[in-house]
């Protein structure tokens, strides 16, 4: 056993940096070229826009161990936020509005973070629960936020960065996936900083974490600002890149369950884990469309291939929590070990 650890050990490693440096480049590089209109519309931009949100609502959870059911709410508080000052606000760049929305649904998150500092588990989880309800009662009843449309559905403004329009498909990919990379890093430097150590001891234990000198109050709803700001940034990608349109609608609380699935199901305290997730939540529903129509024909319409969904992922979800609480990410970790220590026997 000794023998076969230390060969293990010994075994060539890529640093970190390799294997996003080449997923990028293969991302900016060769998906433009040679994706379809369908590949980038209709299943990488949701999968960036939900690894986003994935990532947001892991920082809030997987890190600082706080529980939220509504991140949905705050999509939808980034979308709408993005929308009016884009519309109200004259020579406001898209940047400056996707960033002033950020700062909106990172208010409206320390808003509904402060039962947080009283309030654990199921009972925060049923508190934030209420941002839900409310954020979408108020986009509804109040029309000034949807300008007046009687139907409340209004079309996302054009997409433009220094007078490049980015109306395209390729041009709002790449639109989403600059967002989501710059995002994501600025994500993994703060969870490896001190900042992120904070989180990480108070999930574990709270009162150890007050005991060594860590401000836990400040700490929450510090954690309660970042997630929603990255939540509400991945919003706006829904709304505006996405769906083309702002709506309601578009971030029930179905949406917030489907961004705890992902963060569960790809690895919690992992930032990686949100791409997975995502990945597995976007192709998902496609390939059970394509297997279920194959086997049973025209017997498995929509509303059967949404049952079926359902009934899967909880299934999934439960196997997951029983036989690998830590996600897809340490699934994946552990097949490349063993292909790396076979690779290394032969």
């Amino acid at each position: 056993m000794t023998a076969i650890t230390s060969d293990f050990v010994a075994a060539p490693v890529l640093p970190k940096w390799v294997v996003p440096v080449l997923l990028l480049a293969f991302a900016y590089g060769v998906v433009p070229l040679i994706g379809s209109s369908y590949l980038l519309e209709a299943i990488l931009l949701p999968f960036l826009a939900l690894s986003l949100a994935g990532v947001g609502l892991n920082i809030l959870t997987g890190y600082a161990g706080q529980v939220s059911l509504g991140s949905a709410a705050f999509m939808a508080a980034g979308a709408f936020a993005a929308y009016n000052f884009n519309l109200r606000v004259e020579g406001l760049p898209l940047i400056g509005s996707i960033f002033l929305a950020g700062i909106v649904a990172a208010a409206i998150g320390i808003v509904f973070g402060l039962p947080s500092l009283r309030l654990r588990g199921f009972y925060l989880a049923v508190s934030t629960l209420a941002a839900q309800f409310f954020v979408q009662w108020a986009l509804t009843k109040f029309s000034w936020f949807s300008n007046n449309s009687a139907s409340g559905v209004i079309d996302a403004p054009r997409l433009s960065i220094s007078g490049f329009a980015l109306d395209g498909a390729i041009g709002r990919y790449l639109f989403a996936l600059t967002i989501v990379t710059v995002l994501t890093f600025l994500a993994y430097r703060l969870v490896s900083s001190q900042t992120g150590r904070n989180f990480i001891a108070i999930r574990d234990n709270e009162t150890a974490a007050r005991i060594i000198g860590i401000p836990v109050l400040r700490t929450k709803l510090l954690a309660f600002a970042i997630s929603s700001f990255i939540i509400g940034v991945a919003g706006v990608i829904w709304a505006f890149a996405y769906l083309r349109t702002v709506e309601p609608d578009g971030f029930d609380l179905d949406r917030s369950f489907q961004i705890l699935f992902i963060i569960i199901i790809g690895g919690l305290a992992s930032i990686r884990g949100a791409f997975f997730g995502a990945a597995l939540i976007v192709v998902f529903p496609l390939a059970l469309s394509r297997l279920g129509g194959f086997l049973f024909g025209d017997l498995f319409d929509s509303g059967v291939l949404d049952m079926s969904q359902r009934i899967v992922l909880g299934a999934l979800i439960i196997l997951f929590l029983i036989l690998e609480p830590d996600g897809l990410v340490a699934l994946w970790d552990r097949v490349r070990r063993r292909l790396l220590f076979a690779w290394q026997s032969t």
